[in-house]
């Protein structure tokens, strides 16, 4: 129970984690997605995704080339009670409202573009 409960408080003390779980909150998304919403490179994000993950705030399928992200189906006592408290305080961030209203967007797109523009972003850059 304690390696639960570090893994868990770990987890939730990064923004941008928390940002990733109130995304995930109602829709599933791919790191293409999330990294378009957070705004960090997509190792930075899978770095937070993995940490989520370890501290099981998160779950995942694979679907072709994509991994999406979710919240678990059956959560453990721990983890719902940490989500439910993060859900409620964080609901009406300003912060949160606007990366809802980019998701929405953002997780209507499909990957496969996705991905190509921010490479050209990325590249075009240089």
């Amino acid at each position: 129970m304690l390696k639960e409960t570090l893994a868990i408080t770990k987890a939730l003390g990064d923004e941008n984690r928390l940002r990733i779980l109130m995304m995930v909150k109602h829709q599933e998304a791919c790191v293409c997605q999330i990294t378009e919403v957070i705004g960090n490179a997509p190792s930075t994000v899978s770095k937070h995704l993995s940490i989520l993950r370890s501290a099981d705030l998160l779950d995942s399928y694979k679907e072709g080339r994509w991994v999406y992200y979710h919240l678990p189906k059956q959560p453990s006592r721990s983890v719902k009670m940490a989500l439910d408290l993060i859900f409620e305080m964080l609901k009406d961030s300003e912060e949160i409202v606007k990366d809802q209203g980019v998701s929405k967007i953002v997780c209507g797109q499909d990957p496969e573009e996705l991905t190509k523009l921010q490479r050209e972003r990325e590249y075009g850059e240089r």
